[in-house]
């Protein structure tokens, strides 16, 4: 009597490293949120610094090991954009954050912008992936709300210019991306 082996289909792994990370990011968010309504900036500012760092480990373990996952495409936009529109808006009611609400406004204008957009496009079948100033924009906020719960942690002098600055490169970038991407969009619209 012969043994065959039977061939079955193989389901996609769904919680890869990468998906873990990401999902990771959703819960320490969470966490940040709570410390953060509760002024508690130190602890917060760890765990941002922590969740942050997630996003570029996510990102990059899912490319080197070619561990993309349609759920990944998904989870890893809307955790960057729950982790940097959150901890804008709570920043923007702390009036030493150095973060403006209309600042925040623009940042969640722009992301909610550019989801509309690639979701639009993607549906479509059209590639519409990030731009390298949208990965700036992305660095230049994390630094800015870093800096912003850091300032609000320890309240260094030294930090107050550096701190405006970098709130508002990060702004000019955040308008600058956001504008490259309607332009993109439009080309690929009238193609």
């Amino acid at each position: 009597m012969t043994t065959e082996l039977i061939d079955t289909p193989t389901k996609p792994r769904v919680w890869t490293l990468p998906n873990q990370l990401t999902a990771s990011r959703l819960g320490l968010s969470i966490i940040l949120f709570f410390c953060m309504g509760f002024e508690r900036f130190a602890p917060a500012f760890v765990l941002f610094v922590v969740a942050a760092s997630t996003d570029w480990l996510d990102g990059y373990f899912a490319r080197r090991w070619g561990l993309v996952t349609q759920l990944g495409r998904i989870l890893d936009p809307f955790a960057d954009k729950l982790i940097i529109c959150g901890t804008f808006i709570f920043l923007a009611a702390v009036p030493q954050s150095g973060i403006a609400p209309w600042m925040a406004v623009v940042v969640m204008g722009r992301e909610m912008l550019v989801t509309g957009l690639r979701s639009f496009l993607e549906q479509k079948g059209i590639d519409f992936s990030a731009e390298l100033s949208g990965k700036i924009k992305m660095v230049l906020q994390c630094v800015a709300a870093g800096a912003s719960l850091f300032y609000l942690a320890w309240r260094p002098s030294w930090l107050e210019l550096p701190l405006t600055v970098v709130v508002w490169a990060a702004v000019a970038i955040t308008v600058y991306s956001g504008i490259s991407y309607i332009r993109r969009a439009m080309r690929l619209f009238h193609e």
